[in-house]
């Protein structure tokens, strides 16, 4: 029995030779040896059992908004955790599941009058990711918010981390260094509001991306961090007259310099090349060494 035929047979959802156009923002295509969709824990560990046995590499994956796929085959499974989705709601303390979608779970809290959550209402992640990448907007992040997290660890066993413990900075936890950890599932901690107030600043907010960012096309949001509070990326690529700049289907957005968006059937190679050219004209003009905000999956 192959591998395809042994995966086939494990207790958990799981489609082989898996095209990943849909599971990512940019909607790229590229082929995969698998993706599983456990429904619980149970599940989840017997795919990492079997990886492990098998020697085959794993890659969680959420909404896959921050992830270029290249157009090579990738000998992996990748877990992806839609149906981790349980929502606990107790006064102003969230205990939601990773795989919860990070922008429903903003508006929910939001119109039953939580406030806190008002910046994840535009970023299109899911819980887990978000704390992976310590996601955040408006000067606000999952760090503000975030109690405690449970992993699930190397080990195979669940640890409950707190928020020190996750070692936040910004776009950044210690999940991102330690890949094998898993986060199961986040408690944040919110404060009561105002509705009206925190509906009306989320929709103005809603009126400016939808001004100012390309929602129209494919993309994976900003490209690059912010190299301060005062220097901007999109500005250094913008004077450097990158808007419209392309290769392949790729192309710097005319309405953000920092958003690289699949215009023309844009493959993953197109827009990481796309995106490593503009960081080298950054630093030879500047020499500002631009931080990538997203992830070439290799």
């Amino acid at each position: 029995m192959n591998i395809k035929e042994k995966l086939k047979n494990l207790d958990c959802e799981i489609i082989t030779d898996v095209s990943l156009k849909k599971y990512n923002t940019y909607n790229v295509d590229g082929t995969a040896l698998a993706i599983a969709f456990p429904k619980n824990i149970a599940e989840l560990k017997t795919v990492i059992e079997f990886a492990k046995d098998n020697k085959i590499r794993t890659k969680i994956i959420g909404n896959g908004s921050n992830l270029v796929f290249s157009t090579k085959y990738y000998d992996m499974i990748l877990i992806n955790l839609k149906y981790f989705n349980d929502l606990k709601i107790n006064d102003d303390t969230i205990t939601v599941a990773s795989g919860f979608n990070l922008m429903k779970l903003a508006y929910k809290v939001s119109r039953l009058g939580l406030s806190g959550m008002e910046f994840a209402t535009g970023i299109p992640a899911t819980v887990g990711g978000a704390v992976f990448m310590n996601a955040g907007a408006y000067n606000s992040d999952i760090s503000h918010i975030l109690v405690s997290a449970k992993i699930l660890m190397p080990n195979l066993k669940i640890v409950e981390l707190s928020n020190e413990d996750l070692k936040f900075s910004y776009r950044f936890s210690i999940l991102q260094q330690q890949t094998d950890l898993i986060c199961l599932e986040a408690k944040f901690k919110l404060e009561h509001g105002n509705v009206n107030d925190i509906l009306k600043l989320i929709e103005n907010r809603k009126e400016r991306r939808l001004a100012s960012q390309p929602l129209e096309y494919p993309s994976a949001g900003s490209v690059f961090r912010n190299p301060t509070s005062e220097i901007f990326a999109g500005k250094l690529i913008e004077d450097l007259n990158l808007k419209g700049h392309k290769i392949g289907g790729a192309v710097i957005s005319q309405k953000h310099a920092n958003f690289v968006i699949n215009y023309d059937n844009a493959t993953g190679d197109d827009i990481k090349k796309l995106i490593m050219e503009t960081k080298a004209k950054v630093y030879e003009k500047y020499g500002i060494n631009l931080k990538i905000e997203q992830e070439f999956v290799e």
